[in-house]
């Protein structure tokens, strides 16, 4: 992590709070930004406060006019975290209570169909070579394959650098992922055979350090270029996108390739029971909730199915609220 230079009254117990966040496996990289800007506010604002007071809470975490109400949901997440630790260490501060602020409704993932991923692959195919992202052509049809054919969060498969992706036996090592948590996922054997010919055509002279999917001045590709090439070609497959927040999204292909998954092991007459451990590793999952949830949004996508789901798994499918979200 960044050594971020944190100030006001409450500097030390954010550091602190941060360390042990890390300590157990989080990342907390983003949150740490945040409470950075916190820190600046509460140095501008409250310099002399001892207490974390619900005065200070409140005024921190008011809704901006431009921002979303999952921001502002955010926000006051990462405060009261804080709020507990300082707590949890005999400092006087103010939890904000749990569900304090209002949450949209929560988005249901969007799952692609067959036609459409491959409507999706073939625009993917169509990318050309331009001047100011000299590889783009070549990345593209082989970044969101991946993502599909491997069930990757968009990040996993963005920050792969070329040590990560043995050509030989077809299996990417992924790193550093959710929790800090890392796993070996196999591809198949046309995914494998794409990335061979995409390693000759940009990784010749590269070095294993670099990334698999480069970006501009030696680094990744950035979340905006995946997304701004992602909308390019889901318009011209002619795939409707709900905007802000309707989706469909880049992450949904993970989605997606969980429920084509368990769609086609029911078709097969599979045993999910075993099957859906091999799933949760598959996908790396820290629970089997996580993996269970995609259970009711097969049933849920798949009428033809739903009644073998409901009659065989009822116990373990749960509820659809749309909180598989980023979380998976």
């Amino acid at each position: 992590m960044i050594n971020y230079l944190f100030k006001g009254p409450f500097a030390e117990h954010i550091e602190n709070h941060i360390s042990l966040k890390k300590a157990i496996g989080y990342k907390y990289e983003a949150e740490a930004r945040h409470l950075l800007r916190f820190s600046s506010f509460t140095a501008e604002k409250y310099p002399e406060s001892t207490m974390l007071t619900k005065a200070i809470v409140l005024d921190w975490c008011s809704k901006k006019p431009y921002e979303a109400q999952a921001n502002q949901c955010s926000r006051a997440s990462i405060i009261r975290q804080l709020a507990m630790y300082m707590e949890s260490v005999g400092i006087s501060a103010y939890i904000l209570p749990k569900g304090y602020y209002p949450t949209e409704k929560q988005y249901i993932p969007y799952i692609y169909t067959e036609d459409e991923l491959q409507k999706f692959f073939r625009e993917t195919d169509q990318c050309h070579y331009v001047g100011e992202c000299p590889y783009r052509h070549f990345i593209m049809p082989v970044f969101f394959r991946m993502i599909y054919a491997c069930g990757l969060r968009s990040s996993e498969a963005r920050l792969l650098k070329v040590e990560d992706v043995d050509l030989n036996t077809g299996i990417l090592t992924i790193q550093h992922s959710k929790k800090d948590n890392s796993r070996l996922v196999p591809m198949s054997v046309n995914l494998t055979e794409r990335c061979r010919d995409f390693f000759k055509k940009v990784h010749i002279l590269s070095r294993e350090s670099d990334w698999f999917f480069p970006g501009l001045n030696g680094k990744p590709m950035t979340v905006t270029n995946v997304y701004s090439n992602f909308r390019r070609f889901l318009w011209k497959a002619g795939i409707s996108h709900g905007g802000r927040g309707k989706g469909p999204r880049v992450h949904d292909f993970r989605h997606a390739y969980a429920c084509h998954c368990l769609k086609k092991w029911v078709m097969q007459g599979k045993d999910l029971a075993a099957y859906l451990p091999v799933l949760k590793t598959y996908m790396g999952h820290d629970s089997f909730e996580e993996t269970a949830y995609y259970l009711r949004l097969t049933a849920d996508i798949f009428p033809d199915i739903s009644i073998k789901l409901e009659g065989c798994y009822s116990d373990i499918i749960p509820r659809l609220e749309g909180g598989a979200d980023e979380a998976n």
